[in-house]
């Protein structure tokens, strides 16, 4: 589904990433690790089209959409959410997922109706009139998933989406992802807590200083002794 083929970005004289490459599979989730500086958000810049890459491409179903701009990457199918939550503060829950299903009609009615649909799977239907910033961290993440849902994705990245949560929080998290992938999207998730990646992840890419560290099935990731030295640190192993 998505092929990202050596791409490179530099900001005057840093090397965000470097010559990267890596593909998704439909219907997969793949899990994207590294610390932090190490290209992780960058990189989906670069997928979305926040970023040109200087050097490379990425393609999407085989169409290069490496020149295109961000809502004609979104309206090809490509979405995300981003690390920090950014709703319309002012704005409901409805509205704010309103403007994600603007993009694929013009008529009010239908923009609301696609709008409630996903706010109610995302299961924030009893706080679709609540403004916006008075919501919990774990309902502005839920948001967030909503307003990207309803731009219709066939492919969805999470930078973070678990950043902030506690215990039982990250349980609901993950449970909701495991809806939109069995909902038919396929998944790339940045994510920190491994326990998750371990979990959620078909596959996983390990990135350091903007490069490909490894991929892999997440168990041979994990126990991998140059990423557990790189990122997971020595006392990983024990407790993976």
């Amino acid at each position: 589904m998505l092929e990202v083929k050596n791409i490179t970005k530099r900001f005057r004289g840093l090397l965000a990433v470097n010559d990267l490459s890596f593909h998704v599979n439909k219907g997969e989730i793949l899990g994207v690790i590294g610390p932090n500086g190490a290209g992780k958000s960058t990189t989906f810049n670069l997928i979305t089209g926040v970023y040109k890459p200087d050097n490379g491409e990425v393609l999407l179903n085989g169409e290069n959409i490496s020149h295109l701009t961000s809502d004609i990457v979104c309206k090809k199918g490509l979405s995300r959410t981003f690390q920090v939550t950014r709703p319309f503060g002012d704005m409901t829950v409805i509205q704010n997922v309103m403007v994600g299903a603007f993009l694929k009609t013009s008529q009010l009615r239908n923009a609301k109706r696609e709008a409630m649909q996903m706010v109610e799977f995302v299961g924030l239907a009893d706080k679709a009139n609540s403004v916006a910033r008075t919501l919990s961290i774990i309902d502005q993440r839920r948001l967030e998933f909503a307003r990207s849902l309803a731009t219709d994705p066939s492919l969805l990245l999470l930078d973070e989406c678990l950043a902030g949560l506690n215990n039982r929080e990250v349980e609901e998290a993950i449970e909701l992802i495991w809806k939109v992938k069995a909902s038919g999207v396929t998944l790339v998730v940045i994510e920190h807590v491994m326990k998750v990646i371990n979990a959620i992840s078909d596959r996983v890419v390990v990135l350091n200083f903007g490069s490909k560290l490894k991929e892999g099935l997440p168990k041979e990731v994990m126990s991998d002794p140059i990423v557990i030295e790189a990122y997971l640190g020595k006392g990983f192993a024990q407790h993976a």
